[in-house]
């Protein structure tokens, strides 16, 4: 779990001290899949715990989620399709993706006393590979080649974006604004990298070129503007966005919509009502492979 406050040193402290995600108590929690054109809506998993952030696999096949640690398959039936590499990945938190050839699983570990690191695992099997040493580190986005990581890191008491091969190696920064950085992912073809930012004082989407150049403000309203994922076509990007100004963070329990943007006339259109949620609704990329479809999760509170 990845909540971000605007003091970076406090925010370690909490973070170091969490083994896996935060799980919510008395929460009911919704697995939906959205076609984005028509707007059609499907339940596909409802159930009394809290799971997050999931991805749709390459192959359209199922969809992965995160709960307690571990990674759990879900057929687009509902059918549970059982955990993903049980005995191998543990104390993973949401942030959690599948590669565009399909073969690779990244995640982030909250290690052991030592906050999030960024490991690699084939899809075909193997054992896990660590890729970056230094911590705390969160994944969000794989090049379309599947050479090289994106992710958000705090060095030097700074959130900024890093890249770094995926076989392991030196860092590359590449924001250094002031304010939280973070959600870096990929367009399809490759040559953006789309990320949201707190550098004007209000979370808000933007994208830059993959060496960090040519940064572009893709919103500006008064909503709260998280993890845009771009689509297949590289046309869109959805957005998560909060109604209220959350002061750099990225908090669970929230009043949420799921918007479409248009990356080039930066047109956005609802996608969903206001709907409980936030941490946890849709972290990672999470597009179908046909890009007609997104997964999210929305939550119920039992209380």
């Amino acid at each position: 779990m990845k909540n971000h406050f605007l003091y970076p040193f406090i925010f370690f402290l909490l973070i170091s001290t969490q083994s896996m995600a935060q799980v919510q108590e008395n929460i009911t929690s919704e697995l939906v899949i959205l076609n984005v054109k028509t707007g059609e809506e499907k339940t596909v998993l409802r159930e009394k715990r809290h799971f997050e952030a999931p991805n749709w696999s390459r192959d359209g096949e199922f969809l992965l989620i995160n709960s307690g640690g571990l990674l759990e398959k879900v057929g687009l039936d509902g059918k549970k399709l059982g955990g993903l590499f049980t005995g191998q990945v543990d104390r993973a938190n949401n942030d959690h993706g599948i590669s565009f050839d399909g073969k690779t699983l990244v995640y982030s570990r909250n290690d052991e006393g030592l906050s999030s690191r960024i490991y690699t695992i084939p899809m075909a099997g193997g054992e896990p590979t660590l890729v970056t040493t230094k911590y705390p580190s969160y994944w969000h986005g794989i090049s379309p080649d599947g050479e090289t990581l994106v992710y958000c890191a705090m060095r030097d008491d700074a959130w900024d974006i890093y890249a770094i091969p995926t076989i392991g190696g030196e860092e590359i920064r590449l924001t250094d604004a002031d304010g939280l950085d973070d959600g870096p992912e990929y367009s399809y073809d490759g040559k953006w990298i789309y990320f949201n930012s707190h550098r004007t004082g209000r979370m808000q989407a933007y994208r830059m070129k993959p060496d960090g150049s040519g940064t572009e403000q893709l919103t500006d309203d008064k909503l709260d503007n998280w993890f845009p994922h771009p689509s297949p076509d590289n046309k869109s990007a959805v957005i998560i966005s909060y109604l209220e100004d959350q002061k750099g963070a990225h908090p669970f329990g929230k009043d949420v919509k799921l918007r479409l943007l248009d990356v080039e006339t930066k047109e956005i259109k609802d996608l969903t009502p206001v709907f409980y949620g936030g941490q946890g609704t849709i972290n990672v990329h999470s597009w179908s492979p046909d890009g007609e479809w997104i997964a999210y999760v929305r939550y119920h509170n039992q209380d």
